[in-house]
């Protein structure tokens, strides 16, 4: 009989083997440096939005966007009867945040941490404003976001709150208006607006500004880093002037999902 080379106690590599190809090279091409202009886009220009609502069945309301490399899912499940005896005039407004696993460059533990909760607190304090909770006496309104893909946190804060307006609208819980989020970072002495998670790193300080351009009411502005306060109203007003665009962009994607339901 004859003997074959298969060694079945062994796991045999491939006969040719390649060099792995690294992106590190063409990171650093393109990687922004002082006193150079914005790559890829102008210092106020956005990243294109695409928000889907109506996605999950089994929820009340949903909403799906993607701002190229963030993509967060949310769903709405209520109102429903609060569980605690105490009778509240006004309903209360639940937000879970959770990383998958796969969403940032290294894997997250599929474990809420303090990351999760301060995401979570800014999207809440962003919708309550626009809620009307005093019509949902002892209610409560759960909103659970998964975000599947993260290109920087501030990115992660406006488009969760876009969606989860969107997904509240979606699930027909009465409003003031739709919530319409933007961010924007101080580089250099330029203001760029919805910066990603390199940009973010290169910057002196960020601020999210989120409101009702409806009723031109603002409901949050979370500011950090290090920030003049010129610098912070210039922030607000770039803004304030975009988030009219992120605004009906997710009043069209509600108007196309009633049209098609």
């Amino acid at each position: 009989m004859a003997q074959s080379n298969f060694d079945r106690r062994r796991i045999n590599g491939p006969e040719e083997s390649f060099l792995p190809i690294f992106d590190s090279d063409e990171e650093e091409e393109t990687r922004w440096k002082p006193g150079n202009p914005r790559i890829g886009r102008g210092a106020r220009d956005i990243r294109p939005i695409f928000l889907k609502a109506g996605l999950i069945n089994q929820a009340n309301g949903s909403a799906y966007i993607e701002t190229e490399k963030t993509k967060i899912a949310c769903a709405v499940y209520g109102p429903r009867q609060s569980k605690s005896t105490t009778y509240n005039e006004k309903g209360r407004l639940n937000v879970e945040v959770k990383f998958a696993p796969f969403s940032c460059t290294r894997r997250r533990v599929p474990i809420r941490d303090a990351e999760d909760r301060s995401v979570a607190v800014q999207i809440q304090q962003a919708l309550v404003p626009a809620v009307r909770l005093e019509l949902l006496p002892k209610s409560t309104i759960d909103i659970f976001i998964t975000i599947i893909e993260n290109d920087g946190m501030e990115g992660c804060i406006a488009s969760g709150s876009v969606a989860a307006s969107a997904a509240l609208a979606d699930a027909g819980i009465e409003m003031l208006g739709l919530v319409a989020s933007c961010s924007a970072a101080v580089v250099g002495k330029e203001i760029w607006l919805d910066p990603t998670e390199e940009e973010g790193k290169v910057s002196s300080g960020t601020l999210i500004l989120a409101g009702m351009p409806a009723l031109e009411t603002i409901t949050s502005v979370w500011q950090s880093g290090s920030m003049t306060p010129t610098d912070a109203i210039k922030c607000m007003e770039a803004c304030q002037e975009r988030y009219m665009d992120i605004h009906a962009v997710a009043a069209q994607a509600l108007l196309q999902n009633a049209q098609n339901t």
